[in-house]
């Protein structure tokens, strides 16, 4: 059976090689890579332009975008139906060709995200050396100080001389990391809109589109993950439950509950503010591009209107700008914003930033290259054989996840809401 047949169901004239190739793990690649890059680009916020009152949240999307950085290449692995062959990206990476930069692009961007973390957490790792190294060890505590001693380099000055170089380089590197974010998203836009042979993708206002999205995906994305942390840390402080909070097992956690509360509703809401601002390039760069192609009217035009006026009404100016944009932009614009609209219009714009992706991806396979016949995806919700796991709902689900379980375990070893004022 050809790829993509099982899922495709076709409409007229449609040529009979044709399927919908490109299925949910092509919409998710876009789409967890521009989490990344907005995650990483919010906590440069603070490194970089010194917006002190983001510092909290700033710590712990760095973290998290760490946490989601594996995860970008996920769907790709999934996709390919020789997944032992993905790695080649990465081992010879070159630049004749789009998809190959990204082992460029990805491995420069992972080696400036865990240089900076390494340079943020360095006098927290030192401390963590001598606490743990001091005091009888119990559990994983004795693991945690291996995994410090080695990750620490012998890096162990903690002179004001060295921690100042600390947080030059920490500047440096956040500085540096902006354009490389950028970039490792607006590549994924750039191999859509380099397809000539494909109506809907050819712009050159695609990578533009695709880092604005992500920025605003990633935003929001650390307001609802740090809001539903936040409420978890609380909860668990007040129950004594510390295995949730390892900067308390650490030590360096002074706050109370209803400080926590403050620092929490504090942090989302400022957040929120700066998710309007980047919602409104994003929102005005998606028009331009529709108001752009009617403009223009190209030879393809009559069928992209089709699918885009017609076929996909619902998709595109009901989900993805109706529910996805207009309404948490509305939200978000009341006045007395509180944690709550701001994590629900967050969601809200999650929804739409998806529906963007499936609406380029999906849409612009939709329609037959005789211009004459359409071509619709149904995603595999009961999976009855590998590929249509990896192509439906349980594949979505797997990739959704996985940041989480992976943060877990790495904000046990660097603590996301580790609190010191001297900290970068």
């Amino acid at each position: 059976m050809v790829h993509g047949e099982v899922w495709t169901i076709k409409d007229l004239f449609v040529l009979p090689n044709e399927y919908i190739y490109w299925a949910i793990q092509i919409v998710l690649y876009p789409y967890m890579t521009g989490l990344v890059a907005g995650a990483f680009v919010l906590s440069s916020l603070y490194h970089v332009f010194a917006v002190e009152k983001l510092k909290e949240i700033a710590r712990f999307a760095l973290v998290f975008s760490f946490a989601l950085l594996p995860v970008a290449m996920m769907p790709l692995l999934l996709h390919l139906q020789q997944p032992l062959r993905g790695i080649n990206v990465m081992m010879t990476p070159h630049f004749t060709s789009a998809i190959s930069a990204f082992g460029i692009v990805f491995m420069t961007y992972g080696c400036i995200v865990a240089s900076e973390i390494w340079f943020v957490y360095r006098k927290f790792i030192v401390q963590s050396i001598h606490r743990l190294g001091n005091k009888q060890r119990k559990g994983v505590e004795g693991l945690l100080l291996m995994i410090y001693k080695v990750i620490s380099l012998g890096a162990m000055d903690l002179s004001p001389e060295a921690l100042e170089a600390d947080h030059k380089a920490t500047k440096v590197l956040a500085g540096i990391g902006i354009p490389v974010a950028c970039f490792l998203h607006g590549y994924a836009g750039f191999i859509f809109g380099s397809v000539k042979a494909n109506a809907l993708w050819m712009t050159p206002l695609m990578p533009v589109i695709f880092i604005m999205s992500a920025i605003v995906s990633g935003i929001a994305l650390c307001i609802v993950c740090y809001a539903l942390f936040m409420w978890l840390r609380r909860w668990a402080l007040a129950r004594g439950k510390n295995y949730f909070l390892p900067d308390q097992l650490a030590g360096t956690m002074n706050l109370s509950v209803e400080e926590m509360h403050e620092m929490h509703d504090y942090e989302t809401t400022l957040t929120a503010k700066y998710l309007r601002i980047f919602m409104i390039l994003a929102i005005t760069l998606e028009l331009l591009d529709i108001i752009f192609r009617g403009y223009t009217a190209v030879k393809s035009w009559d069928i992209v209107r089709e699918v885009i006026y017609e076929r996909d009404f619902v998709k595109i100016f009901v989900f993805q700008y109706g529910i996805g944009n207009a309404l948490p932009f509305v939200m978000l614009l009341l006045p007395g914003l509180t944690t709550r609209r701001a994590c629900l219009a967050s969601v809200l714009v999650l929804f739409g930033v998806f529906m963007m992706r499936w609406n380029v991806v999906i849409g612009g396979q939709s329609f037959s290259l005789t211009f004459d016949g359409f071509m619709d995806y149904v995603m595999p919700i009961i999976p009855h054989n590998l590929e249509t796991f990896k192509e439906g709902l349980g594949g979505a689900l797997l990739v959704a996840a996985t940041p989480f379980v992976i943060f877990y375990f790495l904000n046990m070893i660097f603590p996301a809401f580790y609190n010191d004022d001297e900290a970068h």
